[in-house]
């Protein structure tokens, strides 16, 4: 499976008390390939499990690799934040976003549908999304 990993798949994947961990979880064991993600992904994982270990043993064992540059897409990023201003997206989402457009074929992995559903690569197509079925929540922040 290629994707993109966010943030609400990753912390489900480990925490037992999320909603989604079950989901997640069997998502996961069944990656075979390193789904891409971003540095700031994996700084919000970390914050939101409390561990640094947690976030960074995701890119060791090979689920993960983290694939942008900011500084090379930064003139990109800028312009979806000024797009997005009214949703106030944070770095995470924005990278996403631009992982999608370089990586068409792959599908966000995320628990976060109610802002992905209004996101768009390149200002109309739609991104591909895998997440969890029924009621869905916006990731917890606490950044």
């Amino acid at each position: 499976m290629k994707g993109i990993a966010d943030t609400g798949f990753l912390v489900a994947a480990v925490s037992r008390s999320d909603q989604y961990h079950s989901w997640a979880a069997s998502l996961a064991s069944q990656i075979t390939e390193p789904l891409l993600t971003c540095e700031a992904v994996l700084a919000e994982t970390a914050h939101l499990l409390k561990s640094s270990s947690a976030a960074l043993a995701f890119v060791r064992n090979g689920l993960v690799k983290p694939a942008l540059d900011v500084n090379e897409e930064l003139g990109r990023l800028a312009e979806l934040a000024a797009r997005y201003a009214d949703r106030k997206p944070d770095l995470a989402d924005l990278c996403l976003i631009r992982l999608s457009e370089l990586h068409p074929t792959h599908s966000v992995i995320t628990t976060d549908v109610a802002d992905f559903r209004v996101y768009r690569r390149y200002r109309r197509e739609i991104i591909p999304l895998i997440h969890p079925a029924g009621p869905h929540r916006r990731r917890r922040s606490h950044i």
